[in-house]
């Protein structure tokens, strides 16, 4: 999924340790990520064939709605327990682990708590006082001593951030025996460094804030984050926290599997950035690079390396805004032969209900991609 998206982050199951290498579910159906859909129903993959007429389906869209069952195609597979490791307390007895979660997270946490006899869903009353700052309350608070607890934030705007990081500091310092925090998407990833002088980097301000969580009785906190935009955003973080980063793309690849095209398909990247990031993880599909080039005020979309004739086509990136590199890539995928193209974002963003643009019209075609 973070913000209008706080996309289909479909990764790996979340856990409140770093997992052991290489272990990573499958998920049972659909390319997308596990995030809640608030009141959006999954719709089915338009199959669509032909030169200029491969459709576009998103996968690992997260919160996006469809009218009707049109508009962009966002598949929902059956969502993964949070797969939290049994943690030891004391004399060896196993002790479950204790969910918090935000407002905007809670279907999810509901499904993950259902799925994971470790798990015990816990609730936060998240008032808010006249003046509209918060007014929280976490319930029980004394009976949470020596357990072990993990909180499912979603910093989907600004004005979330404060009520969620007003909780995070709290939670550690009720004599907890540990802290995770699992944030999907880091939404302040694509302002991560400054070109001029005046320029904020807001990553690394949200980064120094979640570094100062107070430690636990545990240690660190084990901040779990999937498939952050720079990768150098790791450094950002200070030594009283511990960054654990995840990816959707175990997820993608046992979709792939299951798709009844699996021999035909190749991995499409929009730029190189998106190759240098995912491609050891996609490397026994055939793979096609594209990049942007600048033609006057516009940024043309070319294949740089690969052949798209006849093959299933599926895009691949971390991170979606308004999706017209997307269509771009679908375009000239399009026009190269590609017999179906399909995308899978771990976040897709979509602000100002840019998702639009992706909605067929009456006649069943997708208005930006038809010929």
């Amino acid at each position: 999924m973070a913000t209008a998206a706080s996309a289909s982050a479909s990764p790996a199951a979340l856990r409140a340790k770093t997992p052991a290498p290489g272990a990573h579910p499958s998920p049972k159906s659909s390319l997308a990520f596990p995030w809640p859909s608030p009141g959006a129903s999954a719709s089915a993959s338009a199959a669509a064939s032909g030169r200029l007429h491969a459709s576009l389906h998103l996968g690992g869209v997260r919160g996006v709605g469809t009218a009707n069952g049109t508009g962009l195609h966002v598949l929902h597979p059956d969502v993964k327990p949070l797969a939290v490791p049994k943690m030891a307390g004391g004399a060896g007895a196993q002790k479950s682990i204790l969910l918090y979660h935000c407002e905007e997270m809670r279907d999810l946490a509901q499904q993950v708590a259902a799925r994971n006899d470790d798990i015990e869903l816990c609730t936060i009353s998240w008032r808010k006082f006249p003046d509209g700052f918060p007014d929280l309350f976490i319930p029980n608070a004394q009976n949470i001593r020596g357990r072990h607890v993990a909180f499912l934030a979603s910093f989907s705007s600004p004005g979330v951030i404060f009520e969620q990081i007003s909780i995070i500091y709290n939670l550690p310092k009720l004599f907890i025996a540990s802290f995770t925090l699992i944030l999907p998407f880091f939404p302040t990833g694509t302002s991560e460094r400054m070109e001029d002088e005046g320029d904020v980097a807001t990553a690394f301000t949200l980064a120094r804030s979640l570094s100062h969580i107070p430690i636990s009785r545990g240690g660190p906190t084990s901040l779990v984050i999937f498939d952050i935009h720079a990768l150098q955003e790791r450094f950002y973080f200070g030594d009283a926290i511990l960054p654990c980063f995840e990816s959707g793309i175990p997820l993608l690849k046992s979709r792939l599997q299951e798709l009844p095209d699996s021999d035909n398909i190749a991995i499409a990247f929009p730029d190189d950035g998106a190759w240098k990031r995912f491609y050891k993880q996609l490397q026994h599909f055939p793979m096609i690079i594209c990049n942007k080039v600048r033609e006057g005020d516009q940024r043309i979309v070319r294949i740089k390396e690969g052949d798209a004739r006849g093959r299933h086509v599926v895009i691949v990136d971390d991170l979606v805004q308004s999706g017209g590199t997307l269509i771009e890539c679908q375009k000239v995928l399009a026009a190269h032969g590609a017999a179906k193209v399909s995308a899978y974002v771990t976040h897709g963003i979509f602000p100002n209900k840019s998702w639009e643009k992706f909605k067929p019209d009456n006649g069943g075609m997708y208005p930006s991609l038809a010929s």
